[in-house]
């Protein structure tokens, strides 16, 4: 864990951190008090491991229930899937503490809510993110990102969000806000749950293409409507009913998205059910939902980690980093790059 108080504020984070070892850590788990000694209150909550591949079974339970992120720092290659990020050097770890110390409740709430949900049902997996996704609705660091941002009002759309251009053997439905970058609006996300809804009638085997109109396939959230749902009960009741997800994940062997130019939260999560999912070469991804005090919400704790794994999802969580076309090639968030 990394000390927070009496800690020098010009010195890196990564100068304070202890490198356990995974013998040391193994016996500092077997205690009936490991829970108090690794107490996130008072401390970053993260731990950095050396050699975590060599943790008992025992002890990796201990460690997957602790609130903390678990870090490995790792220069020979040798890694393990116990924790939730790698990193190879201690630069690299100090960016990752700092951007942790941003957000932190929100960082680790993204961890667990990873780990949790591996190998679960897609209905399961929705339902702890939105859970976890409405508790931080209410925290004090998704409060502190809404009042540095400052409230914004957009008016009514005249313009239909989704396009449908239904064919007898394939139907297109394209995102309709070029001007905003396709914006992920509340009326768009309703439009494209009507229209899969429809799409998934029996005896309809119509191939789906789901494009962006313009430049940019989607920005992700509308940043004007987050912070404006009454309460986070009812965000969460909101994304149990109207929720394009679940309906892409029923519909994924038959749709393939297409991406130009950004893919940003939302934008990505829902694209990630897909079967396929093609990128021109200056296509982009990222998600900042964590910077932001929260964590992907529009199911792409689901999505994407079945498309990358759990620790590439935490590090795109954490880092909030841009990932080009060609790196999304290699890891497997897009299926081909496309002129």
């Amino acid at each position: 864990m990394v000390q927070l108080s009496d800690q020098n504020t010009d010195a890196p984070l990564s100068k304070s951190f202890v490198l356990w070892q995974a013998e040391d850590l193994s016996d500092a788990l077997s205690s009936q008090t490991a829970d108090l000694r690794f107490d996130w209150r008072n401390e970053l909550p993260v731990l950095v491991i050396n050699e975590a591949h060599k943790l008992s079974e025992s002890s990796v339970r201990s460690l997957r229930a602790l609130p903390v992120v678990l870090i490995e720092l790792s220069g020979n290659g040798d890694t393990s899937s116990h924790v939730d990020i790698v990193v190879h050097s201690e630069e690299e770890l100090d960016a990752l503490l700092e951007r942790i110390a941003l957000n932190p409740i929100a960082s680790v709430t993204c961890c667990q809510v990873l780990r949790h949900s591996e190998n679960v049902s897609t209905n399961l997996g929705l339902l702890l993110e939105s859970v976890a996704y409405g508790t931080l609705q209410n925290g004090n660091e998704f409060e502190k990102w809404l009042d540095g941002r400052g409230r914004r009002v957009r008016p009514e759309e005249a313009s239909p969000t989704i396009l449908v251009n239904a064919g007898v053997e394939n139907v297109e439905l394209q995102l309709n806000r070029p001007k905003l970058k396709n914006a992920f609006s509340a009326s768009m996300r309703d439009s494209l749950v009507e229209a899969l809804r429809g799409l998934a009638t029996e005896g309809d085997s119509r191939s789906i293409l789901i494009t962006g109109k313009g430049s940019t396939f989607c920005i992700g959230g509308d940043p004007a409507e987050f912070g404006t749902v009454e309460n986070s009960a009812t965000g969460h009741m909101i994304r149990s009913t109207a929720n394009a997800a679940p309906w892409l994940d029923l519909l994924s062997e038959r749709i393939t998205v297409q991406i130009r130019g950004a893919a940003i939260g939302a934008g990505i999560e829902l694209a990630a059910f897909a079967s396929r999912v093609e990128a021109s070469e200056n296509a982009w991804f990222s998600l900042p939902e964590v910077s932001m005090g929260l964590i992907p919400g529009a199911g792409g704790t689901v999505s994407i980690s079945r498309r990358i794994g759990r620790q590439l999802t935490v590090r795109m969580c954490l880092t909030g980093e841009r990932v080009d076309a060609t790196t999304a090639l290699n890891w497997g968030l897009v299926d081909a790059l496309v002129e």
